[in-house]
Order: C-alpha cells, then sequence, then structure tokens
C-alpha cells in the first residue's frame, strides 16, 4: 500500500517542476504552499502534513529532546516518507523534482535524499540538523541549498558546515546561505531558495 500523508497539492503545468515543501516545528501543509506558488507560479506543489504530534504540534518524525532524535522512528517514517515522494513522483513521469524544507521538515527531507538520493533533482535545506552521521551515496547532479544562522541555538553552526562537506563529498553542486541570526528564516535565504527553485 502506498503511504500517505494529509496534504495540500497542485498538479505541474506543462513543463513545470514539482516541488515537494515540508513545514517545521508546528506548521502545517499550509507553511510555505502560497510561497511556492510566487516563486514559481506553474509549479506542481505537495505539501504533506507531519503525522507526529509533540504537544499537539506537527511535526514528521519523534525526538526525546531537542537535537535527541528517536532514530528507529527517523527510519521508519524516512522509509514512509520516500515512498510518498517515489508515488508522486511516479505520477508525473519526465517532470524534475525538487524539495525544501525548514527546521523539521529540513531533517525529514534530507534524511529522504541520504536513504534515496535518485528521488530529488534539487534539494533545499533551510536549518537543518542532522546529528547523525551519513552513510556515503552519489549525489552527483543534485543541486543542495542549506541555509543557516550562525547563532541558531537549534542548529549549531559547527552542525551546518559538517552537512555542507558532507553533500560536497558526496558530490552535489552545493550552494549555502548563512546569516549572523537564529533559527529565523531571512530574506536573503528566500532569495537562494527562489534560484534554487527558478534557475
Amino acid at each position: 500500500m502506498t503511504p500517505s500523508y494529509h496534504a495540500r497539492m497542485r498538479a505541474p503545468d506543462a513543463g513545470a517542476p514539482l516541488i515537494f515543501a515540508f513545514h517545521g516545528t508546528g506548521g502545517d501543509e499550509n507553511q510555505f504552499f502560497d510561497l511556492v506558488r510566487q516563486i514559481t507560479p506553474g509549479a506542481g506543489i505537495v505539501s504533506p502534513r507531519g503525522d507526529v504530534s509533540e504537544g499537539g504540534a506537527a511535526r514528521f518524525f519523534r525526538r526525546t529532546g531537542e537535537g535527541v532524535y528517536d532514530m528507529a522512528d527517523l527510519a521508519r517514517r524516512t522509509d514512509r516518507m520516500a515512498g510518498f515522494v517515489a508515488a508522486q513522483k511516479a505520477a508525473h513521469p519526465g517532470v524534475p523534482v525538487y524539495g525544501f524544507g525548514y527546521s523539521n521538515g529540513a531533517n525529514i527531507l534530507a534524511s529522504v535524499v541520504m536513504a534515496a538520493p535518485q528521488l530529488f533533482d534539487r534539494v533545499g535545506l533551510l536549518h537543518p540538523l542532522v546529528p547523525w552521521q551519513p552513510a556515503p551515496v552519489d549525489l552527483t547532479g543534485r543541486r543542495v541549498l542549506v541555509s543557516a544562522g550562525r547563532r541558531d541555538p537549534i542548529c549549531p553552526w559547527p552542525q551546518s558546515e559538517r552537512l555542507l562537506r558532507w553533500f560536497a563529498d558526496q558530490g552535489a553542486e552545493v550552494t549555502s546561505a548563512v546569516h549572523d541570526g537564529g533559527h529565523e528564516i531571512r530574506q536573503a535565504e528566500l532569495v537562494a531558495l527562489a534560484g534554487l527553485l527558478t534557475g
């Protein structure tokens, strides 16, 4: 059975990409939907809602504390999300598939890319936190954006630097958008994301 999520979707116009948008903790399928419409009006959009509740806040996988992940749950939900993405991709054969996520959404997206690198052509990770050591994968020809804040209390800058190096080591074409603030998304990150989705 194909995994499913509560999601807000629209089909791509001819020649346009299919873009997956993954919300942060406490967000939902509406958090980035209109942003994608503004950046790429003709794009298809798949914006799933995380199916884990943390005190009423939607997330994509469980954690036991800030930055402390339930790794078994992450593995299960990574497989589930990869299946969901693969099914949506199969419904639009030949269409470029992009994805981006913020915070918890960036983390599930990063985990899916590490488990199934063939699913996405371009990936935007806004304030991701990957506290585990990923296994090597082939990301040759893939475009990856990582954005971060140097004073982000949730995603420490050294972790972001390590992730940028890891993606480069896997052969990805990596760009970054880094500011001196914290966990908030700033305008320069949105400009970089727009470049990734439309360039």
